[in-house]
């Protein structure tokens, strides 16, 4: 039996304002972008300040080293475009150096067969080369108007005050202790005596901080010298050292040859509307399968069956053709965050260290901690997605820009593995289909099916939807809560007219949206 209060109800306006809006999974990652919208930046500026800032302020979930994928859409040219940073294997990797161990699986994120010492999973040799500096910098060279180091000072500055260690905070630090204790650089900068830092007493307060100078060194860096000195530079050839000294395959060569991509966007027609999504190596393709099976669903049928019914079998046709295979229950170490600036433009941008915490390794010359991207392959060879050298990995992000028939346009995404394209899925049949405000939608029960058997329901969702679901699938109800998470973590953003909207996920302990002005308004003001 459930232990979790059934009293207890939880809402999070979502934010109406005249001006720009952030919506992020840390709030103070939101008002740096606002200030940037404030100061005139674009939605590109924006994104760039927030990109950076949020790696430190949750440094488990994103980072420099990581991967991810974005939308763009441009009011002043009409049109959607697709920037792909995902990850690569690096060229020098040797499929001999992962054998099959020959007992079970893997114990995180994928249940591929189980590799000797999880060497696909921790340690060096499950580093990726990282997408996600280039991928800024490719949208902040094309669209950004404010100078590139004006926009990476704020998170210089954030990691010379260090890490603050709140609760959750510690609890996210405490779920991967013995990984990171693997680690000594892991553990030196995150754990105290090899344990979880402390934080304060049941009813004290604490300043707790863990500081981060080498990672503020490198950030500097970077903001000097640009995004390709991540890849082409001193930091670059110090982080390809740390790796190698540590028995890993990524190399200066592999930083040197990596290059973002600018991209055509899906579009996928539904409900009288659209959405632009990521065409490849993403769940771009799988969620336009979903809503063309969404539309095309009988009216009379129950919305949450159509939606299982739809997710199951877009799952079933990934499974078969892409190779992913990911554990719908494992924690991914993902954020997700929405622009909208004053005149309309969108981001909408995922970026990603794959599990929480990476692959639980610290460079000890950058001060970056580091990706896990190899997981993403199936170590067995022969597969769809199977491991190899040189090869782009296939994630799950999922960000989005959508119209209604009415006219309203929005970005969305969210972090959560497996469970993203759900979330965005449904989240978009709200506003498309239902024509939900944003805040209805983020404070609508949703459900999650990820290619398993079962399907994860609201425990708030009416009697007689969850009723339909058990006709045809396995249902287990859920609450939604902080740690862990049911669903997905979504941040969403909206244009009604001349007016812009804001929301994150109602349970998400640091999510919020913020407005670049004072002329704002909570409980969805004017939807």
């Amino acid at each position: 039996m459930s232990s979790f209060s059934r009293s207890q109800i939880v809402t999070k306006p979502a934010l109406a304002s005249s001006g720009g809006i952030v919506a992020a999974q840390h709030r103070r990652a939101a008002e740096i972008g606002a200030e940037v919208l404030e100061a005139g930046g674009d939605a590109v500026d924006a994104a760039t300040a927030v990109s950076f800032a949020i790696g430190v302020l949750e440094p488990w979930m994103s980072g420099p080293a990581g991967g991810g994928a974005m939308m763009v859409w441009r009011a002043d040219e009409g049109r959607a475009t697709s920037v792909s940073y995902g990850m690569r294997s690096p060229a020098g990797l040797r499929i001999e150096d992962y054998p099959l161990s020959g007992e079970g699986r893997a114990n995180d994120l994928f249940p591929w067969k189980a590799v000797v010492e999880d060497r696909n999973v921790e340690g060096a040799k499950a580093v990726a080369v990282p997408g996600t500096t280039d991928g800024i910098g490719l949208a902040h060279q094309r669209w950004g108007r404010m100078p590139w180091r004006d926009l990476l000072a704020p998170a210089v500055q954030l990691a010379k005050e260090g890490l603050e260690v709140d609760w959750y905070a510690a609890l996210m630090i405490a779920s991967a202790t013995r990984s990171l204790a693997r680690d000594p650089d892991a553990a030196a900068l995150f754990l105290e005596d090899g344990q979880w830092p402390t934080i304060a007493g049941w009813t004290a307060l604490s300043d707790k901080r863990i500081a981060m100078p080498t990672l503020a060194d490198t950030l500097d860096a970077l903001a000097r010298n640009g995004p390709r000195e991540l890849y082409d530079g001193d930091v670059g050839a110090a982080l390809a050292g740390d790796v190698a000294a540590k028995g890993g395959s990524l190399s200066r060569s592999d930083l040197k040859a990596y290059r973002a991509e600018v991209q055509e966007p899906l579009v996928a027609d539904a409900f009288g509307g659209r959405l632009h999504l990521s065409p490849t190596l993403t769940a771009g393709p799988t969620l336009a399968a979903v809503m063309a099976r969404l539309a095309a669903a009988s009216p009379h049928e129950s919305r949450a069956l159509a939606v299982a019914d739809a997710l199951k079998a877009s799952y079933e046709e990934r499974l078969a053709t892409m190779g992913d295979n990911e554990h719908p229950a494992a924690p991914a170490s993902t954020t997700h965050f929405s622009i909208v600036d004053r005149h309309g433009n969108m981001v909408a941008m995922t970026q990603t260290l794959l599990s929480a915490f990476g692959s639980r390794v610290v460079s000890p010359s950058t001060g970056l901690l580091l990706n896990n991207g190899i997981m993403w392959f199936d170590p067995e060879p022969g597969h769809p997605n199977s491991l190899a050298p040189g090869k782009r990995c296939l994630m799950n992000v999922c960000p989005a820009v959508g119209e209604t028939a009415s006219g309203a346009r929005f970005a969305i995404g969210a972090s959560g593995g497996r469970k993203i394209m759900p979330a965005v899925a449904q989240l978009s049949a709200f506003l498309m289909a239902d024509a939900m405000s944003l805040d209805e939608a983020f404070h609508a029960p949703r459900i999650d099916l990820s290619g398993g058997d079962t399907v994860v329901a609201d425990e708030t969702l009416p009697r007689a939807e969850i009723a339909a679901l058990k006709t045809r699938h396995q249902v287990k109800p859920a609450k939604r809560t902080v740690f862990p998470y049911a669903f997905a973590c979504p941040a969403g953003v909206m244009r009604k007219g001349d007016v812009n909207y804001g929301a994150s996920e109602i349970m998400s302990p640091w999510g919020d949206a913020v407005a670049e002005d004072g002329h704002t308004g909570r409980d969805g003001e004017g939807e």
